[in-house]
Formats: C-alpha cells, structure tokens, sequence
C-alpha cells in the first residue's frame, strides 16, 4: 500500500478524530482504576495532532510518524505519554511511504518491543501492550480482510483486559479491585487501531 500525502492525512485526522470523540470514555474507565485523566491527556496530545495535520502529512510517512510521536510526549503527559510517544516515534524509524504487510508487522514488532522497555512491562499485565500484540499477530498472519480482522482482534483484545489483574500503572495499586474493569488504556489502543484499519480498508 502506497501511504501518500492524502492517505497520511486521512489517517492522523481520523486516529486524532476518534480518540478526541472518545475521551469522556477513556476518562470513565480511568476513573474507575486510575486518575481518571488518560481520556483528557489523550484528548489534549491527539487535538494538537490534529491541530497540525497538514503540515506532518507534507513529510514522508517516517518522518511524520516521528513527528505525532513527539507531539504526543510533549503534549499528553502522565505515563501515556511517553508511552504512545515510543509507539509512534519507533514506527517511523522503519516504515516507508510504501509499507507491505510484513514490513507493517516488522514495523509494529519493533515499536511494541520499545513500549515494553518503555514502560517496564509485558502482555498480561492489563496494559495496551495486552491488545498491540494480539493486533501484530494479526498483521503476521497477513491475507484478506485484513483491516476487520485487525479492529475483530483490537476489540476482543480490550474486553480481554476486563477481567485481568493490573500489574503496571497505577491500577496496580488496586490489586485485586482492578479486576472487572477495562483497561483504558487497552481501549484506547483499540481506538487507534480501528481508526488504522478504517482507513487501510478505504484505500485497499
């Protein structure tokens, strides 16, 4: 898949656009083992995103994937931050405007490793890690219908948190209470996830 100008903006607009609309949500399930600040963090990285759109499109997809990623250590704060900042940063270290499926899967294997490093953890511990792997298998595995396999992936994957036991994060506080609740930011994973394979799904 060719990932021009037009499709680079379509796809930080449409991630940028779904968090954004989804931040009250985010906040609630925060609230209920966190801070309850993960939906307004998010909103606030992922408005500045959109805020400069054009301008980070106008670069090749690595540079512009670095770009999001800064924006969003900058402007999101909290454990967040710095943890969606190395997805994205990490990203655009590898992909090129013309990304094949395994050069995708390369691609998001190296940035998931960055996040665990990131943030001193691993699946099973109730974290966004917990719907990114499964996601990457996806990719692994390649084929049709790609794009409704990966948001069919994402969304089992955050409900999959619900009955998890937090071992990261502050929900890890909670120890046994962080059971029965989704984890945010699973959720918001599954978020960015979605708004990905919508747009991969318009351009195939």
């Amino acid at each position: 898949m060719m990932i021009d100008r037009q499709v680079r903006k379509l796809l930080f607009e449409t991630v940028a656009q779904r968090v954004i609309a989804s931040a009250d949500e985010l906040s609630d399930l925060d609230r209920a083992i966190g801070d309850g600040d993960h939906g307004i963090n998010m909103r606030r990285g992922f408005e500045a995103v959109l805020a400069t759109a054009d301008e980070l499109s106008e670069k090749p997809l690595g540079e512009s994937l670095k770009g999001v990623g800064t924006t969003l250590v900058m402007k999101v704060g909290g454990a967040s931050g710095p943890l969606y900042g190395t997805l994205f940063m990490s990203l655009g270290k590898s992909l090129t405007d013309e990304v094949s499926c395994a050069q995708a899967a390369d691609a998001v294997a190296a940035a998931l490793e960055a996040v665990k490093a990131r943030g001193k953890s691993d699946v099973g511990q109730k974290t966004m890690l917990d719907v990114l792997f499964p996601v990457l298998g996806v990719l692994r595995e390649g084929g049709v219908d790609i794009a409704a396999r990966l948001k069919a992936a994402a969304r089992t994957a955050a409900e999959n948190t619900i009955p998890m036991r937090a071992i990261r994060g502050r929900a890890s506080f909670l120890g046994e209470r962080s059971i029965g609740h989704m984890d945010p930011g699973a959720r918001s994973s599954e978020l960015i996830v979605g708004a990905v394979a919508d747009v991969m799904e318009g351009f195939a």
